[in-house]
C-alpha cells in the first residue's frame, strides 16, 4: 500500500465527486492506493441530484438505467444499489392509439395485430442478438439517417429520442444502436430513492475525510493540484472527474462537446385519480409537434419517490421549458385524464444536461492524457451513466497500469431489482 501522512497528499487526486470521480476512488482504493476527491459544490453527485419537496423526491435530470447495464454491477460501492424498473417496453402514443414497443415478440404482436411493432419487435430482437463489436463496425451516419432507412420512425423516433435525449436524432447511429440493443436485452429502470441515491452509496461507501466538499480546483498538474481557498494538493497522479466543460477550462485542449439540454417537470395527483397507467410504464409521445418526449407515473415505477395518498408524475422535455400550460394540455391527451388539479411541484432546466455524440464518434475515447493525468466522465465513453462508470474504470485502470499495480478483479453479481 502506498503511503503519505502529509494532509494535503494522496497518491491520485481526483477533480470531481460526481458518479465517474467517485467510482474511479472506489476502484483505486481497491488497489492499495490513496486518494483525494475535491468537490467544488457543497454535496457530491454532480448532474445525478435529487431534491425533496413536501415528500416527494424529484430527480433534476431524469437519467435511465437499465437492468442490463453491467458497469453498476462492477463498480465497488453499489452492492446495495436497488434498481426500479419501468412495465416491460415503453408505450408510444403516436396517430391518435398507442402501441407498445419492446413488449412483445413479434410473434406476438403479429397476433395483437400490430405490424407496426411486430416490424419493431423483430428489429430490437436482431440488435440483442448482435455482438458489440459487430454494432461498432457497422457504417456511421446520424441515427435520424439510419431511422429513415429503416422505415421504422414511427415507434422507434420517439424511443431513440428519449433512449439519446436527442429529439432531433443527431447522434451517431453506432451509439443508438448500442442504445437500442441495451433497451432490447434489459428492461428500463431508476435507483430507488432517486437518482442522488448512486453517488450517495458511492460517497457513503468511501474512507472518511476522502471527499472534500466546497473545495474550487484552479489548475492541475501531473503532480500538483491547486485550490483556490484549500492550498495545493500533492500527488502522483491526478483523474480530472468534471464534466466536458469544466475539464476543458482545466486542461486546455480538450475538445468541448455539444450538449443537449433536458428539462423535467414534476406533478403531484392524488394516488387513483384518472385512468393513469399504475402499471409502471414509460409513455413516450410519437407527436414531435408537442414538446413532451416522454412521461410516467413515477410513484408507480419508484413508490419511495411520493409520500402516501400522492402520486408524482414525471416529464421530460429534450428542450427549454415550454409553456405550464402547454404541458398539461398535452399531459391530459396522453393520460386521458383532466391535468387541472394536478400540483406542479418543480420545473429544473439543465442546459448541459448531455454530452452530444454526433457521428464520427469515438465510443471509448483516451482517458490517458499521459503519465499522470487522465480524464473520465460521460463525455469519454457513451453519455449515459453506463458510460460514465466504464470510463472510471478505465481510468483508474490506465493509473494502476502507469502505477505498476495490478488491477483488482471487479465484482459481476447482479444488482437487485425490485419487483
Amino acid at each position: 500500500m502506498l503511503h503519505s501522512a502529509h494532509a494535503h497528499h494522496a497518491d491520485v487526486v481526483i477533480v470531481g465527486a460526481g458518479v465517474s470521480g467517485l467510482s474511479a476512488a472506489h476502484h483505486l482504493i481497491a488497489a492499495g492506493v490513496t486518494v483525494i476527491v475535491l468537490e467544488s459544490a457543497d454535496d457530491p453527485g454532480g448532474r445525478m441530484a435529487t431534491e425533496t419537496v413536501d415528500g416527494f423526491r424529484l430527480d433534476r435530470i431524469g437519467q435511465f438505467l437499465n437492468t442490463a447495464y453491467t458497469e453498476p454491477a462492477r463498480t465497488p460501492g453499489l452492492e446495495r444499489l436497488v434498481l426500479r424498473p419501468f412495465a416491460p417496453g415503453a408505450r408510444v402514443h403516436a396517430d391518435g392509439r398507442t402501441l407498445r414497443a419492446g413488449a412483445l415478440t413479434p410473434a406476438r404482436a403479429l397476433t395483437s395485430g400490430s405490424l407496426d411493432q411486430a416490424r419493431v419487435g423483430a428489429a430490437l430482437a436482431r440488435l440483442a442478438a448482435l455482438p458489440e463489436e459487430r454494432l461498432l463496425a457497422r457504417p456511421e451516419r446520424t441515427a435520424h439517417a439510419a431511422l429513415s432507412s429503416r422505415s421504422l420512425g414511427t415507434t422507434l423516433r420517439p424511443l431513440l429520442a428519449a433512449l439519446l435525449r436527442d429529439p432531433g436524432l443527431t447522434t451517431s447511429s453506432r451509439v443508438a444502436d448500442l442504445a437500442l440493443r441495451t433497451f432490447a436485452r434489459g428492461r428500463l429502470a431508476v435507483p430507488e430513492g432517486g437518482a442522488a441515491t448512486l453517488p450517495g452509496l458511492l460517497a457513503a461507501a468511501l474512507p472518511p475525510g476522502t471527499v472534500r466538499t466546497g473545495v474550487r480546483v484552479r489548475s492541475v498538474a501531473t503532480n500538483l493540484v491547486t485550490t483556490a481557498e484549500h492550498g495545493d494538493f500533492s500527488c502522483r497522479s491526478v483523474v480530472l472527474a468534471t464534466g466536458a466543460r469544466a475539464a476543458a477550462e482545466l486542461l486546455p485542449g480538450l475538445r468541448v462537446p455539444g450538449f443537449h439540454q433536458v428539462t423535467v417537470i414534476h406533478h403531484a395527483t392524488a394516488t387513483g385519480a384518472g385512468p393513469l397507467p399504475w402499471d409502471g410504464s414509460l409513455l413516450l409521445d410519437g407527436d414531435p409537434d408537442w414538446p413532451v418526449a416522454h412521461t410516467a407515473v413515477m410513484s408507480a415505477v419508484d413508490p419511495t419517490r411520493a409520500p402516501s395518498g400522492r402520486s408524482l408524475v414525471t416529464t421530460t422535455v429534450l428542450g427549454p421549458p415550454p409553456p405550464a400550460r402547454t404541458v398539461a394540455s398535452r399531459l391530459a391527451r396522453l393520460y386521458e385524464t383532466s391535468t387541472r388539479d394536478w400540483e406542479l411541484l418543480a420545473v429544473h432546466h439543465t442546459p448541459e444536461a448531455v454530452p452530444a455524440m454526433p457521428p464520427p464518434q469515438d465510443t471509448r475515447r483516451p482517458v490517458r492524457v499521459l503519465a499522470g493525468l487522465y480524464v473520465c466522465g460521460d463525455h469519454r465513453d457513451t453519455n449515459t451513466v453506463e458510460g460514465a462508470l466504464r470510463s472510471a474504470r478505465r481510468a483508474s485502470g490506465a493509473v494502476l497500469r502507469d502505477f505498476g499495480i495490478p488491477l483488482p478483479a471487479a465484482p459481476r453479481a447482479a444488482l437487485p431489482v425490485a419487483a
